[in-house]
């Protein structure tokens, strides 16, 4: 297989990949939800942004340092497993240890037996995160696909079994445990690796230079997305925690399934030709072209049914998450174009510019919620827009050096973005002024209705507008569609 299929086949394999995970996600979220109150996800989210900080120190960025690498061999794996190895025993002591102070300062008993149990994730990262390395350096996006799809099965109908039986904020603590007791086996069968310890200090130093700045921009960049949760739950308590990751959780869904599914293929095929400029610039702005034109009719809905589609999905007591959800749907492009940017740097090495960047960015994020915390959750959600759009300019600057690149080819990548989603919104305005008021009375009903209208003159219009950036596009999906239609 060539590099060009490699490219294609990973991307489609990893879109399709992480958009089961976020159906599949969304989904069970919908049930867990309707059983569970906004608090007690908000004390999950809590804990999390203590998990989670630990989670990146864990892993080290070496993974990714494997994924980039020209050559590697066996001690290579062997040293990055002894390294997150020892990393993760010493993080879940500091843990255990930690786990009263935390919930003496929260004044919340239950806090410290909670991070203790989450704590023991770490445990068992070393054993998934190396295969999972392998088998993302080999672009086998379709063995990792149907791996994740299974765990993330299991993870949740546990979740929701305990929850049935009253476990509360435990269901979901030790139904996400379930994941990596199916991962570890799978990813390790089929990278057809097992544990090795190796003490070669000065391999060790070469892979851990690179993964100590992924690792340092990853914590940065989590920080950063968790200071909301953090704030929140020191002033406005656990419920507003809740409501307001609702509607984050919802606006970042579709970023997650199409942009991160570009992010990790893009990576690897930037780092395979990072000496063609020519190329890489190509990769680049026709991703942002892809990924404007498949993502943003997602969030022009978002921004029209935010209300209904919070009421019907998830009930009357979700309601105020709504707001945030409206709010961080206008984020749509800078999360865009800031990821984006981002495997850029990393495909070339400019981690320790982008550290910087992270750092004015994780600064701006919290001086904007703290200033916008007497507007409540949706003060906090404009105070995100805000920093998303700093941080995205700030990365684009930084990718536009790297790749020698014109300012203005970015705007140029949106156009057919735009031209395709200003039909979508003269459809969308049509259409309300259309549907009867019963329809519109009736929450789900309307999502459904507009969903359906929307779809069908986005669909027309990717298809059949005179688009020149999309000709290669719509003739794929015209060819496809054909076959369909020949074999049914």
């Amino acid at each position: 297989m060539t590099t060009g299929s490699k490219i294609r086949s990973g991307a489609l394999w990893s879109f399709m990949g992480n958009t089961g995970s976020q159906i599949l996600s969304f989904l069970f979220g919908i049930v867990l939800a309707r059983m569970l109150a906004p608090e007690v996800f908000g004390m999950l989210l809590t804990i999390q942004v203590f998990t989670g900080v630990a989670g990146f120190i864990a892993g080290a960025g070496m993974g990714q340092a494997l994924v980039r690498a020209k050559d590697t061999t066996r001690a290579d794996y062997d040293i990055v497993f002894t390294l997150q190895l020892v990393i993760g025993c010493g993080i879940y002591a500091i843990f255990f240890v930690a786990g009263p102070l935390i919930a003496d300062w929260y004044d919340t008993p239950l806090y410290g037996d909670l991070i203790r149990v989450s704590a023991l994730s770490f445990l068992f990262r070393p054993f998934n995160n190396v295969p999972a390395s392998i088998l993302h350096r080999e672009m086998r996006f379709k063995d990792m696909t149907w791996v994740r799809a299974l765990s993330l099965l299991a993870s949740n109908l546990a979740c929701i079994a305990l929850a049935y039986y009253g476990f509360g904020v435990w269901a979901l603590i030790l139904g996400g445990m379930v994941s990596p007791l199916i991962t570890i086996p799978l990813f390790s069968i089929l990278a057809k690796w097992r544990p090795g310890l190796s003490l070669d200090i000065r391999r060790a130093r070469e892979v851990a230079r690179y993964g100590m700045l992924v690792s340092v921009t990853d914590i940065i960049v989590y920080l950063r997305t968790r200071a909301s949760a953090f704030v929140l739950s020191r002033t406005l308590g656990p419920a507003a925690v809740g409501l307001y990751n609702k509607g984050e959780s919802l606006a970042g869904m579709p970023n997650g399934f199409i942009t991160g599914s570009v992010y990790q293929v893009l990576f690897r095929a930037l780092a395979a030709e990072q000496d063609n400029l020519d190329k890489c610039r190509y990769l680049f702005f026709r991703s942002i072209a892809l990924v404007a034109v498949y993502g943003t009719p997602f969030y022009l809905g978002l921004l029209w049914l935010a209300e209904p589609l919070t009421v019907g999905l998830y009930g009357e007591k979700w309601l105020e998450a709504a707001g945030p959800l409206f709010i961080l749907a206008f984020a749509w492009p800078f999360w865009l174009l800031d990821m984006l940017s981002g495997a850029v740097l990393a495909a070339f090495a400019w981690l320790h510019r982008e550290v910087l960047s992270q750092l004015a960015s994780f600064g701006f994020t919290m001086a904007a919620i703290l200033l916008a915390l007497d507007f409540g959750i949706e003060g906090v959600a404009w105070a995100i827009v805000a920093a998303a759009a700093f941080s995205a300019i700030y990365m684009y600057v930084l990718a536009s050096r790297c790749l020698r690149a014109r300012w203005y080819d970015f705007a140029i990548a949106l156009l057919p973005a735009v031209l395709l989603n200003l039909i979508l919104a003269i459809a969308l305005f049509a259409a309300e002024h259309v549907l009867p008021h019963q329809l519109r009375a009736t929450p789900i009903a309307y999502v459904l209705a507009m969903t359906a209208i929307g779809g069908i003159v986005y669909g027309l219009g990717f298809l059949y507008a005179p688009i020149p950036a999309l000709v290669g596009e719509q003739a794929r999906w015209k060819t496809k569609l054909t076959q369909c239609f020949r074999a049914g």
